[in-house]
């Protein structure tokens, strides 16, 4: 299959490749049982944007800049870049100044964003020096938007700061992505497992982890574990 590039969302003016994905799933070292190993597919990430981004995207970018500025810390040093992607807005935050970014959104009367959703891991693989994302999404009741806040650290170093001091609910999220994606979520009150077992290894929502598994029992049928089923090559 050809290597070219989808076309460009609405919204988006270029798209940025970060590797190739060969397979459904990208597995290796196990079989890929969904019958699209000969697969091979870019992998792309909206570019960052630049300004003017359009209509409030410009307003609440610059009551952040200003409020950071206030708090002695340049918005070059803070934000990495800015993702304009179906109309949803994404700041890039380097990991040293989230706590304080997240402080701006929650405590500015212009953009009191009172609710972070939670957070969410992403694992590409592909991406050098920033395999691992923490994604959260911040929602305002009070001006009625949504703002997006994207942490990258590398896979060697997946230490990000905590922001339940700032956001309590933020706990058990928190948990999760620690759990499924091994991101150290550094003062967290107790980054314990939260869905798999406390003894177990690894971190299974990674790309690279392995399908292994256990045989199933479903209605007297046996269904082996991934690792173990036909492979379709």
């Amino acid at each position: 299959m050809s290597e070219s590039l989808p076309a460009v969302p609405e919204g988006v003016r270029e798209l940025e490749v970060i590797g190739v994905r060969h397979g459904a799933f990208g597995v290796s070292g196990s079989g890929d049982t969904s019958g699209f190993g000969g697969l091979v597919e870019p992998i792309v990430l909206p570019a960052p944007a630049a300004r003017p981004f359009g209509g409030w995207f410009d307003e609440v970018s610059d009551e952040i800049e200003l409020s950071l500025a206030a708090r002695n810390v340049p918005a070059r040093d803070a934000i990495e870049r800015v993702v304009i992607y179906r109309d949803e807005i994404t700041y890039h935050v380097r990991r040293e100044h989230l706590i304080t970014f997240a402080t701006v959104l929650r405590d500015e009367p212009a953009l009191r964003y009172e609710i972070c959703l939670g957070v969410t891991g992403v694992h590409y693989p592909a991406e050098g020096a920033g395999e691992m994302h923490a994604v959260y999404p911040f929602l305002s009741i009070t001006h009625n938007t949504r703002v997006f806040v994207e942490v990258t650290v590398p896979d060697t170093d997946a230490r990000i700061p905590s922001i339940v001091g700032v956001y309590p609910a933020n706990d058990w999220h928190e948990r999760e992505t620690w759990d499924m994606f091994g991101v150290n979520f550094e003062g967290h009150p107790a980054l314990t497992r939260i869905l798999m077992p406390d003894d177990w290894y690894g971190h299974p929502q990674r790309k690279d982890y392995p399908l292994g598994g256990i045989p199933v029992e479903y209605k007297g049928a046996t269904v082996p574990p991934p690792d173990q089923r036909r492979a379709y090559n």
